[in-house]
């Protein structure tokens, strides 16, 4: 019965892989365009810290991904948090912290290109943990992006601008002064 089960499920989840194995950034590349050391490595953990002239930048997995399950905790630092993972480059975000642009938060959101934020979790918003460690959990099937943050489940959105397949980044927001850490970056890729 179980083998039976197994087969009619849609996607057929792969082994869970870590993205950051704590130590480096073998798994990833920073976008070209950076000149500052934007993204550490320090006691196991991604440390993100803008710098003097408050450039963005983006870190991208070199690995691409088409369907899949992505999970990582987070912690906000100083300053005012303007920060996402990069759903298949160059394409949409899941946001985390304050929107630049609506100057609020809205964690577990998905932003889209010429779109803006077309719907968002207003239970999500609320579950931030400001001074602890928060658990975003991406959902990525085809077009539909699903959202939890800290178990509570966030936005199911349908993106027109979604493509097949493409690296994942984790995004420091140009003009921001600020700082956050990223760990227990972990991905299922689902066939």
């Amino acid at each position: 019965m179980k083998f039976l089960i197994f087969l009619l499920l849609p996607f057929t989840a792969l082994a869970n892989e870590s993205l950051f194995n704590g130590k480096d950034l073998e798994n990833w590349r920073v976008d070209s365009k950076s000149k500052h050391p934007h993204w550490t490595v320090k006691e196991g953990l991604i440390q993100c810290q803008s710098g003097p002239k408050k450039s963005g930048s983006l870190l991208w997995t070199k690995k691409e991904f088409k369907d899949f399950t992505l999970t990582l905790e987070y912690k906000l630092g100083e300053g005012t948090i303007d920060s996402g993972v990069m759903i298949k480059k160059p394409h949409d975000q899941i946001q985390i912290g304050i929107s630049g642009s609506l100057k609020r938060d809205l964690t577990a959101a998905p932003y889209i290109p010429g779109k803006g934020y077309p719907t968002e979790s207003k239970e999500a918003i609320a579950a931030v943990k400001p001074k602890d460690w928060n658990i975003l959990k991406i959902e990525v099937k085809g077009n539909t992006y699903k959202t939890w943050l800290n178990g509570v489940e966030g936005i199911t959105y349908e993106s027109k601008t979604a493509i097949e397949k493409g690296p994942l980044g984790l995004q420091l927001h140009g003009g921001k002064d600020m700082a956050i850490s990223f760990r227990k970056i972990e991905i299922t890729e689902h066939e």
